[in-house]
């Protein structure tokens, strides 16, 4: 689904599970006429329970409530729990249930965060209904949500209403929202597995016109060789190429080995790479020049070939300096790697950068189609 650049919207950058849940639930609350709700990962919880409770009382308010979970993000989701999203005549349908006889088909995951109330308010980032995002965590995940007002938000209800017609054949109404005064001018962006890389194409047709800036940031950097020669040369361009990466604390240590081994290259070519140190981040945030990329998408190969995503692209300066200022507040929480240190590190590390990137592509050409 290519959607358009559309101006006229209203978009409220959402910093953590602390800003980004309670917008969420708030809304829900607010719901008039329908709550619609599309993510990968819900797992039972405090949170999850909050979530719950808000959706079945819209629906006892006469809301119509679709609830979309990938079948493999949601095993963390108790059968009550599931449950209780099919009461109070609220629908919930589960993405690609997971099949062991056909193990190339279980790749194929709905990754995707959406939640659309009333076809006006949308919010998508790269948050999950889990209490590992939430405030009262110990160490709550780091991550970066958006909410969107404006005709913007009815390209969200597109996705999600297509999404839910191919899997339950029920056409959802989707009506577009009116411009806002002097909105803000966005793009929906949609990865509908290969060869639908939309993303992928904006990005790097973005990083090859880059002009000062740009500064990436994901939870899990396992880049395909396109991604990383357009940040190369834009670095030699004497860009501002900064990578923003998990540090020490991550729930995918060998997805973080796999790619270190990029690193060398990378930082040879003038990149500048960091890891982020206080906490598990997660985020999935692209600032190049004037335009953000904030959404679902990892920007790597196994999102780019078999997961549905989506981000929410801006070209706004206002906007743009609120990023800035977030990542760079991220930036000085971080630890610069450097390229004389790299070429120092143990042994072991060296070790487990080639295991785990041996892993990786041994993985990638058995599954490859």
């Amino acid at each position: 689904m290519n959607l358009p650049w559309r101006t006229g919207n209203d978009f409220r950058l959402l910093i953590d599970g602390a800003a980004i849940f309670p917008a969420m639930l708030e809304a829900i609350r607010q719901a008039r006429r329908s709550v619609w709700l599309e993510t990968y990962l819900m797992e039972s919880g405090h949170t999850a329970a909050a979530f719950i409770t808000a959706l079945r009382d819209a629906a006892r308010r006469g809301v119509t409530v679709r609830v979309l979970l990938d079948d493999f993000g949601t095993r963390g989701l108790s059968r009550a729990d599931k449950t209780a999203l099919q009461t109070d005549g609220m629908r919930l349908h589960l993405y690609n249930p997971l099949n062991y006889g056909r193990l190339r088909r279980n790749l194929f995951r709905d990754h995707r965060k959406i939640l659309v109330v009333d076809g006006e308010l949308a919010f998508s980032g790269g948050w999950g209904i889990t209490d590992a995002f939430s405030p009262d965590s110990p160490q709550p995940w780091r991550e970066t949500g958006i909410q969107i007002r404006g005709p913007n938000a009815g390209d969200w209800a597109r996705l999600f209403a297509a999404n839910w017609g191919a899997g339950t054949g029920e056409v959802l109404p989707s009506d577009r929202p009116p411009s806002m005064a002097g909105g803000q001018r966005g793009r929906v962006a949609s990865a509908m597995r290969r060869p639908y890389t939309e993303i992928k194409r904006h990005l790097l047709r973005r990083i090859r016109r880059c002009q000062h800036r740009l500064w990436l940031s994901t939870g899990y950097f396992v880049p395909p060789w396109k991604l990383r020669r357009a940040l190369a040369r834009a670095a030699r361009r004497g860009r501002d190429v900064r990578l923003l990466l998990p540090g020490p604390l991550t729930d995918h240590p060998g997805v973080r080995f796999a790619g270190r081994r990029h690193y060398a290259r990378l930082l040879r070519a003038g990149v500048r790479i960091f890891e982020y140190q206080p906490r598990i981040l997660h985020q999935k945030v692209v600032l190049c020049d004037d335009w953000v990329s904030i959404g679902s998408s990892n920007l790597d190969r196994w999102n780019f070939r078999w997961n549905l995503e989506a981000n929410q692209e801006i070209e706004d300066a206002a906007f743009k300096a609120e990023v800035t200022a977030m990542l760079d507040a991220d930036l000085r929480h971080s630890e610069e790697i450097r390229l004389e240190d790299w070429l120092q590190r143990p042994r072991l590390e060296r070790l487990r950068e080639y295991v785990y990137g041996l892993i990786d592509q041994l993985s990638e050409s058995a599954i490859r189609p």
